[in-house]
């Protein structure tokens, strides 16, 4: 796989351009959640059997789970802002689809589109990664990462609202308004990233993940249906860890991959991927115990008593407070590093959920709760996209964080079928109506508690400096210059020198890649106010240097480093060969 430097973007990305992208993300967790307050009325609004009606939900989560990898490997290849935009484009039609229908069959088909814009989040990541200076990134990635809660807790009172005061169907035609406007606002503010990754799409590749995955979640979120026992259950099981297996081992024969699995072994990667697993469990549970807890009537003796808006205002908080966690985690991830900003996020969702377990009796216990969880996930989901950033090259962006967002989105899944399990194992029958019980409550958020601490446990095994993040300038760097001194002083091996013009003139900000043997990313750098640059390299050996800035042809050319202690002096003049200093 080779990052092939290309054009540089058209126009520089504005400062617009975060939260445009954030918007994006929100849109996508809108369209997830939107119908949550009518979850419980979905067979008689499409006259079928609450079984059947469940697909309503579970299409959406197998075509995000399936998209999500695709879509960033797409990205990669083809431009992260286009395949953004046609994820938008598809969760608009699809939107569309369900908004004029009332037919079982029709709406899975247009819930199914609108899964698609799931890799809007990993998209996002890639476009701040590619476009962003270095100072601003750790707060972008945190921002967009956190987007999935921000849109969810900003949605469940707004569709709830909806929901009780007009036609349910205007639900949908509100999620196509706002994708709508998603894609306007991208295509004016977002410029188009020049990273590209060169190969073609491994279509076999997609199409073994996709069966796989399908194989894997559809037991997962229907085994209360059919049996955790059943043949059907146990089955698919078996034949999803066949696929899986076969899968990759083609996709290690592969030079250009969809998923780069020798990559994703890293213990930088592989341990933020388990961890990301625990951390969408935690998340979810909160999201299904607390609106169930709130609008219980209060003649169950635990119930709250309160109306679906005021369940959702209440529920509210835990994505606003996720939303606001991003600039602090900028600043402890600046001090300490994303792996502890991430232990941090988890130990407060363990004190949050360990609290919630005698904090049940009142309204306002749930909205504690909710802005101590919020704060938790918030830290926890903002680390994961900085962790995978730092471990993989810039050509496999896309990809990897598509990979860490299904891993969140299976953690969801799990939670919501084992909690799903445990509700309605220990709920009460009354007047042919399960009741879920304090007990089963209790029981779930002990189980989130259970998952935080495995994440934990993952967490100390992340290393504290990737060899990936080692090559790159590190977010606690205060600008571009400081991280290229930074990495000046930890590498006394690498290329050091200056970016100039034809005319000999320094060049500002000029993107300078150090590209492997194997045509992966060793290192970058932007040049500073004098047109300086130094990249440290990994090992001796050949490499290729290329450099490219706005309004300058782009230059690569062959070096070798001897892989002596001193750093090898070269000019780079745009456009034209390397002058050797």
């Amino acid at each position: 796989m080779t990052h092939t430097p290309t054009d540089p973007p058209r126009r520089a990305a504005s400062g617009a351009l975060v939260p445009v992208l954030a918007f994006a993300g929100i849109v996508v967790a809108v369209m997830q959640t939107l119908l949550v307050p009518v979850i419980k009325d979905l067979p008689q609004l499409l006259d079928t059997e609450p079984s059947d009606a469940t697909w309503v939900l579970t299409s959406t989560l197998l075509s995000g789970a399936v998209a999500t990898p695709i879509m960033g490997r797409l990205g990669d290849l083809y431009g992260k802002r286009r395949m953004l935009v046609a994820s938008l484009a598809v969760m608009v039609v699809g939107a569309l689809v369900s908004a004029v229908t009332s037919e079982l069959i029709t709406m899975i088909a247009g819930r199914t589109l609108q899964g698609f814009a799931m890799g809007a989040i990993p998209l996002g990541i890639g476009l701040m990664r590619d476009m962003l200076p270095r100072e601003r990134l750790g707060s972008a990635m945190a921002l967009m990462s956190s987007s999935i809660g921000v849109g969810g807790g900003l949605a469940l009172p707004a569709a709830a609202l909806v929901a009780q005061h007009a036609d349910w169907h205007t639900l949908f035609y509100g999620a196509a308004g706002l994708g709508v406007l998603a894609i306007a606002l991208t295509l004016i503010v977002v410029p188009e990233s020049p990273a590209r990754a060169a190969g073609s799409f491994d279509l076999p590749g997609a199409l073994g993940l996709s069966a796989g995955l399908v194989l894997f979640l559809l037991p997962i979120t229907k085994g209360s249906d059919w049996g955790w026992t059943s043949g059907t259950t146990l089955g698919l099981f078996a034949a999803a860890a066949v696929v899986l297996v076969l899968w990759g081992v083609m996709e290690l024969r592969l030079s250009a991959p969809l998923v780069d699995l020798r990559t994703t072994a890293r213990p930088a990667v592989l341990f933020t991927n388990l961890a990301s697993i625990m951390v969408g469990v935690s998340f979810y549970v909160v999201s299904l115990v607390l609106p169930q807890l709130l609008q219980l009537p209060k003649s169950t003796g635990y119930g709250l008593g309160q109306s679906m808006v005021v369940a959702g205002l209440l529920v509210a908080p835990l994505g606003l407070t996720m939303m606001f966690t991003a600039p602090v985690y900028a600043r402890l991830s600046a001090k300490y590093g994303p792996k502890v900003t991430l232990i941090i996020g988890m130990l407060i969702i363990a004190i949050g959920y360990g609290a919630g377990l005698g904090l049940m009796s009142a309204a306002w216990q749930s909205l504690v709760i909710a802005v101590v969880l919020g704060a938790g996930i918030g830290l926890a989901y903002s680390s994961l996209p900085a962790l995978i950033v730092g471990a993989v090259p810039a050509s496999e962006t896309g990809a990897a964080n598509g990979l860490n967002t299904l891993m969140r989105s299976i953690g969801t899944s799990v939670s919501s079928a084992v909690v799903g399990m445990v509700l309605a194992n220990t709920a009460n029958t009354v007047n042919g109506v399960a009741i879920p019980t304090l007990h089963g409550f209790r029981v779930s958020f002990l189980i989130a508690t259970a998952a935080v601490a495995v994440g934990l446990l993952l967490a100390l095994f992340l290393p504290g400096r990737t060899p990936a993040a080692a090559a790159e300038p590190r977010l606690r760097a205060t600008s571009e210059e400081d991280a290229n001194l930074e990495r000046a002083e930890e590498a006394l091996r690498g290329f050091r020198g200056r970016v100039l013009d034809a005319g000999g003139a320094p060049v500002v900000g000029a993107r300078v890649t150090l590209i492997d043997p194997r045509g992966r990313r060793a290192g970058a750098a932007l040049s500073g106010d004098d047109g300086g640059y130094v990249i440290a390299v990994p090992a001796q050996g050949a490499y290729v240097l290329a450099a490219k800035a706005s309004g300058h042809g782009p230059l690569a050319s062959a070096v070798t480093h001897g892989g002596d202690e001193r750093a090898v002096g070269l000019d780079l003049s745009l456009p034209g060969e390397p002058v050797t200093a």
